[in-house]
């Protein structure tokens, strides 16, 4: 179990982002919490409601809106706490202006006051040098805490001066909050105790937070069990997904291997073979993501809640503490109330079985089986059909399939008749060898049966249950059906571009600890790409015949992401920063993005001249000398928070792609964020789109990596067709570019990069 996250410091709530409003990225404003403990300006929530209900742009919870509107929402007395602080140290520079004392226009009828030296921290005023010697003569402020201004505006004194800060009475200023009514549960001043709660039994803050807090904390506790069950689980998930893909890659190596023996007859079956491998894998780990996808959504709500609980109880006054605390309690609780409940665990990878009967043209030499995990101890309640431990799933393809295999005549009698004789003279070790032969013969016997007996004949008895069913589902959820068909004007026509493929090379090279992991490609230099290896930290440099040309230099540390090139300089983004760098590795300047995204897609303007940054749902323009040259966000202000650019380029027309995963769509936009054209229809096939890249004319080649396909779409965004597909060799396709507006560069999961020329209808 993990340790308890250790209570933050008054100087991070200060420093850190916590007192900005994720929606508008500026400092809050009339600070409203949600039900979900996430806090914003009002009026960026104003701009949210809609139909009576909004959904957190952090946690994506839907909250209704109160009858009143969301001023209604609980006003967030810590945070206005610690903005009163921040605003005071911040109220004036000493070096371009001094500020004036707040008691001298008290005294004298002087306009404005002396220059201040000093400040209190009990009166919240800042005081000259007199007013300051007089404050701490008299008899009603003697006591009170005269600290020097300079020092005050520098930190020195802000755990003193929230020590002696108030919450305010909003029905009576001036008057700080002392009470609590308990049948009301509503904070009172003075003058809030007398009328209506005069008959009522009230509490001192510091009372009523001491009675209340054990219940908060132990809430608190809960939350944190939670999270490390929640952290557990999603290593387990991990940890079988990687278990899973190592085996399938052993499995994969298998059928390699015992496919390059057999006739030329049966190719066909090896193909068929890998496929209903890649169809399993991608079925389990496409139920792995979303497991994952739940398991971290649901652990980054409930840390979001119990970091902000704990800085509520470690840095909060008595009345803030108490105006927050049914809405913590009640979070905490919902949070306690939804553990996580473990989704079914994957079946045993697949293993590889060779069919005795290899004279047989009208069988089949490979297939898959899928493992069946045994029954726990006390589950023995399935009935038979759980009893004698693994059971196996056989799996092949349709019978007309199989048909016109069989026409195919051997190409050698002696290839075919040595791994025969080979396997007859196998000694039965575990008696699993005469029911093998006894099914190969009973499958020759049964092909008079219909195409659905003879395939259920071929399935053992353990394996004929719903789980055949479902496997043979999944693999229909995996589309191999063509993107819509392109308009009447385009389709048959040959008004598309059209690939002719030019040559593949691996980006594993000698001194590469680890396989390349291709986050990001650009053009650099005459027929050059660079290739951004997230995995080994590295910015390779190839031609496009595939020849090494070495490395571009990156700072210690760095992983680089996303890669740009500019006009004799390379930016690129690794975690939450944005560098510019020679090409022989000199960092010219480095900017800080934000946190709350996990990677940032970065493109060239077309001038070279500027680099094009996505950041929160903006789109963010730097100029060689990294000032911010431009900034917006895609579809303006009303869309603001609405959409996840994780991919972005830029077309020769000076027009910005991005693939927006929030609104899962693909987005055209001008150079000022106006959205000229989108795309989210059937053709995506329900993936979230991928990479994207455009040609010279303006065509957008987008990576569908699910269905390994790349599908074009015209200048504006409307669907045209498919592009390349699995049939081109692609096998999870992960990062595009052009180079030279004609050559699309492909760069597959495993590392490897296919380079197809873009040829015009017009060429």
């Amino acid at each position: 179990m993990v340790s308890q996250a250790s209570s933050p410091s008054l100087l991070e709530a200060l420093s850190s982002d916590f007192l900005a409003c994720k929606i508008c990225l500026e400092q809050l404003r009339a600070p409203k919490t949600l039900p979900c403990l996430h806090t914003y300006c009002q009026d960026c929530l104003a701009q949210l409601a809609e139909g009576g209900h909004l959904r957190c742009p952090e946690c994506r919870e839907t909250v209704p809106v109160p009858p009143a509107g969301v001023a209604a929402f609980k006003t967030n007395f810590f945070v206005n706490g610690l903005l009163d602080l921040v605003r005071a140290r911040a109220g004036g520079d000493l070096r371009a202006g001094k500020p004036a004392c707040a008691l001298c226009p008290l005294m004298g009828g002087a306009s404005a006051g002396g220059p201040a030296t000093a400040r209190c921290l009990d009166c919240a005023d800042d005081l000259c040098q007199a007013c300051a010697d007089g404050h701490r003569c008299t008899r009603q402020t003697h006591t009170h805490r005269v600290v020097d201004l300079v020092g005050y505006r520098a930190g020195w004194y802000d755990e003193e001066a929230r020590e002696r800060q108030a919450a305010q009475c909003p029905q009576h200023p001036g008057e700080a909050l002392r009470f609590l009514c308990q049948p009301c549960s509503q904070l009172l001043c003075r003058e809030c105790r007398l009328d209506p709660h005069l008959d009522h039994p009230c509490m001192p803050l510091a009372e009523a937070v001491r009675a209340r807090r054990p219940g908060l904390e132990e809430l608190l506790a809960g939350v944190d069990k939670n999270l490390a069950e929640l952290e557990a689980a999603r290593m387990v998930e991990k940890e079988a997904l990687s278990q899973l893909r190592e085996q399938a890659a052993r499995v994969g190596t298998q059928v390699e291997e015992a496919a390059e023996g057999v006739l030329r007859a049966l190719l066909a079956q090896k193909k068929e073979v890998l496929g209903q491998l890649r169809a399993h894998v991608e079925a389990a780990e496409e139920a792995a993501r979303e497991r994952l996808g739940e398991l971290e959504s649901r652990e980054q709500v409930a840390r979001a809640a119990a970091a902000f609980a704990r800085r509520v109880l470690s840095l909060g006054r008595e009345a803030e503490i108490l105006s927050l605390e049914g809405a913590i309690a009640q979070r905490l609780r919902q949070l306690q109330d939804c553990p996580w409940m473990p989704g079914p665990v994957p079946g045993l990878p697949p293993q590889l079985e060779l069919h005795p009967g290899l004279l047989d043209k009208n069988c089949h030499l490979l297939w898959l089986s899928f493992g069946k995990q045994q029954p726990q101890k006390d589950s023995g309640k399935d009935g038979a059909g759980s009893q004698g431990g693994e059971e196996t799933e056989s799996l092949r393809g349709d019978e007309a399939k199989t048909e016109r295999q069989s026409e195919v005549q051997p190409q050698s009698k002696d290839g075919a008749q040595t791994p025969k004789e080979d396997r007859a003279q196998t000694p039965q070790e575990d008696g699993s060898q005469a029911p093998k032969v006894e099914r190969a013969q009973t499958l020759k016997e049964d092909r008079a049966q219909t195409p659905q007996e003879d395939w259920e004949a071929q399935i053992p008895r353990g394996g004929r249950s719903n789980k055949k069913r479902k496997f043979k589902g999944r693999l229909k959820s995996i589309s191999r059906e063509p993107s819509p068909a392109p308009g009447p004007n385009l389709e048959g026509s040959g008004l598309l571009p059209r690939p002719i493929f030019s040559c593949s090379f691996p980006t594993r090279m000698p001194g590469d600890k680890r396989s390349p992991r291709i986050t990001g490609l650009c053009p650099f230099g005459p027929r050059e790409i660079l290739v951004a290896d997230e995995q080994n930290r590295a910015l390779k440099r190839f031609s496009l015949n595939g020849d090494y040309k070495g490395t571009v230099p990156v700072p210690e540390g760095c992983s680089p992401c996303s890669v740009a090139a500019l006009q004799g300089a390379v930016a690129f983004s690794a975690g939450a920063r944005l560098y510019l760098i020679s090409p022989d590795g000199e960092v010219q300047w480095r900017r800080a993005l934000s946190l709350s995204q996990a990677s940032h897609a970065v493109a060239a303007m077309p001038s070279g001249d500027r680099v094009a940054v996505s950041v929160s749902g903006h789109v963010e323009v730097y100029n060689m000398e990294g000032s911010l040259a431009t900034r917006f966000i895609p579809g303006g202000k009303a869309n603001r928070g609405l959409r996840a650019l994780v991919f972005l380029t830029t077309s020769p027309q000076g027009n910005f792609v991005g693939s927006d995963w929030q609104q899962n769509s693909v987005v055209v936009c001008d150079g000022l964020g106006q959205v000229i054209g989108e795309y989210g229809g059937p053709g995506l096939h329900g993936c979230q789109p991928g990479s994207v890249s455009v040609d010279k004319k303006g065509y957008i080649f987008l990576t569908l990596r699910e269905v390994n396909k790349v599908v074009i779409l015209d200048p504006k965004g409307s669907l045209l067709g498919d592009f390349l597909t699995a049939y081109h060799g692609l096998e999870k396709p992960r990062v595009t570019t052009m180079v030279d507006g004609r050559y699309l560069v492909v760069s597959l999961s495993n590392g490897t990069i296919h380079i197809f020329r873009v040829r015009s209808p017009d060429s």
